[in-house]
């Protein structure tokens, strides 16, 4: 008798408001067997509030490698999986690459639920072209940092990075040194009480944030080559 594999479901979590959180996601985390979590006390939190039961387990970049045998084992066997992180779309930049492909290799059905991630609303909102970009995520903080952003910036297109409120003004004053007349857009804790949304120069968002200490998740876009702004768009 052949066993039915079991299958991984990637889902999106809120980056903010827990409203955003898909009536889908929530019927696919009451009926798997297992719920992976980067951070079982966040995802704990989430699962209480939509009164869901489903067994937790920890899986996060630092333990993935040792679990993921078990995992695969338990999938192999029929078991169904969910994946969650601590806000957003697993596997992008945070764990769930490493499962995913496990499962593909070893012929596993995988799904993907669409769902929050917090650089497609600061892409939309920074009012930018957006008939092509490029997602850059985290850059290296020290080796390869400014040949990676060099090699994002010479592309042209619009392109969306997150970054640390600690290196913000940083990544700023570098995009003031090498590309001064790209337009620029930082969202901050989109989906939460104080988003908040301000676009101009590199040299005008590095001043307002070295007097304005930002705080929480942020996604920095710039704009493509070639384009001017306009008064209003620095005001």
């Amino acid at each position: 008798m052949t066993t039915v594999k079991g299958t991984l479901f990637l889902v999106p979590t809120p980056i903010g408001n827990l409203g955003d959180m898909s009536f889908r996601a929530v019927e696919v985390l009451k009926q798997v067997q297992v719920v992976l979590a980067e951070d079982t006390r966040t995802s704990g939190r989430l699962l209480q509030h939509y009164q869901i039961d489903t067994p937790l387990e920890s899986f996060h970049q630092h333990n993935e490698h040792g679990k993921l045998a078990s995992v695969m084992q338990r999938l192999n066997d029929g078991i169904s999986f969910a994946m969650v992180t601590d806000a957003g779309t697993p596997g992008i930049s945070d764990p769930g690459f490493l499962l995913s492909r496990a499962c593909r290799e070893q012929g596993i059905r995988v799904e993907c639920l669409p769902g929050a991630t917090a650089f497609v609303p600061a892409l939309v909102q920074s009012g930018f072209p957006l008939s092509s970009f490029l997602f850059g995520g985290f850059l290296p903080q020290k080796k390869g940092r400014q040949k990676n952003l060099l090699h994002l910036l010479a592309s042209g297109h619009t392109l969306a990075l997150y970054e640390s409120p600690y290196r913000l003004v940083r990544l700023l004053e570098e995009l003031n040194e090498h590309a001064p007349e790209r337009p620029v857009s930082v969202s901050r804790e989109i989906s939460k009480k104080f988003e908040e949304q301000r676009g101009g120069t590199p040299s005008e968002l590095a001043a307002h944030f070295r007097k304005h200490e930002p705080k929480g998740e942020i996604v920095v876009v710039v704009g493509p080559a070639g384009i001017v702004l306009s008064d209003e768009d620095t005001e």
